[in-house]
């Protein structure tokens, strides 16, 4: 279990001071201590605790200080700490192990960001992935997975929902939109200089829409989500989210390109199969590491984002579904037969 440190800044004269510190004290803090820096008109707390209770005493600390003025609260990971400290013995808190809702939000908030990286590495990513399509290349078609950085606007788009933050869900939606169009605009521009290739089976099988895939979808989104409320290394994951987003979506560029429309369709609907799955997933594994809004009414609002894009997705899902099994989308498609 992680252990971090959280420096309470009070002006000296807080009437806040004695309440902090019985929050402190109710959250069990490994140790804590009473600083005077050298303003003589400010005290620091600096406590150090398990990262478990952390986001209740910071929930307590807002509300005890959030209509005053001159304080300012810090959280940072500690990665040693001598001596050893021994296991909790409450294992369900060691279980429940996961970053603060204001850690999660600046991690995730920063890779929903459409700036000039994002865009290159989709075009990059891109042009690998439909050289790999084209050509029949497993290895390239990995490897554009591996560069395409589409992870960050998915959990923008499901944090955004879980928080009711309007502005981080906007930021996440848009930054997905732009790098799907970014990745169909040049994989068009691709179709004019590599020929089709029908044998391909990396490029044909995007063209068959199976409930498989659907299923890697969910995986991935729930995996992502799981990974950055835990603090886990994220890049296994979004190469997860990558192979249901960014081989479609090229394919359905080069399709078009081709005037290939009903593959074309077909591509798009398993592209939007894909993103409807990875939200879905997302949300529903926010929800269940509680990932919500500090006040109540906040939460509702925020409840209300969550049950009305659920909602939306699993609809999408469903009729998906149901066109896949009625037309038999997932069948292999060759053409000139």
């Amino acid at each position: 279990m992680g252990i971090c440190r959280v420096d309470i800044h009070l002006p000296a004269d807080s009437d806040a001071y004695d309440t902090a510190i019985r929050i402190i004290k109710a959250a069990d803090p490994i140790d804590y201590l009473v600083l005077q820096p050298e303003q003589k008109d400010r005290r620091l707390i600096q406590v150090i605790m398990r990262d478990g209770p952390v986001q209740a005493m910071l929930d307590n600390l807002q509300s005890l200080l959030e209509n005053r003025s001159g304080w300012r609260v810090t959280v940072a990971d500690l990665g040693v700490t001598i001596p050893k400290l021994p296991e909790p013995k409450d294992e369900k808190k060691n279980a429940r192990q996961q970053h603060t809702r204001e850690e999660l939000y600046v991690q995730v908030s920063s890779g929903a960001k459409l700036n000039r990286d994002f865009i290159v590495m989709v075009v990059l990513s891109t042009i690998v992935a439909a050289i790999g399509l084209v050509s029949d290349g497993v290895a390239a078609v990995i490897g554009a997975m591996v560069i395409a950085p589409l992870l960050g606007p998915i959990l923008g788009f499901a944090m955004g929902a879980a928080l009711g933050e309007l502005a981080l869900l906007r930021r996440g939606i848009l930054t997905l939109l732009a790098g799907i169009g970014i990745a169909l605009a040049v994989s068009l521009l691709l179709a004019m200089v590599l020929p089709p290739n029908w044998e391909s089976r990396e490029l044909m099988s995007r063209a068959e829409v199976r409930l498989d895939g659907l299923a890697l979808a969910m995986a991935a989104g729930g995996a992502a989500a799981l990974s950055v409320t835990r603090g886990a290394s994220s890049a296994l994951v979004g190469v997860m989210v990558a192979a249901a987003l960014l081989p479609p979506g090229a394919a359905f560029g080069l399709f078009l390109g081709y005037g290939e429309w009903e593959l074309a369709l077909r591509a798009a609907l398993l592209l939007c199969l894909n993103v409807a799955a990875l939200i879905l997933s997302a949300l529903i594994v926010f929800r269940l590491r509680k990932i919500r809004p500090r006040t109540w009414i906040e939460q509702q609002h925020a409840d209300r984002a969550v049950w009305l894009n659920a909602g939306l997705s699993g609809m999408f899902l469903l009729v998906s579904i149901a066109l896949i099994l009625l037309l038999d989308l997932g069948s292999a498609v060759e053409l000139g037969n």
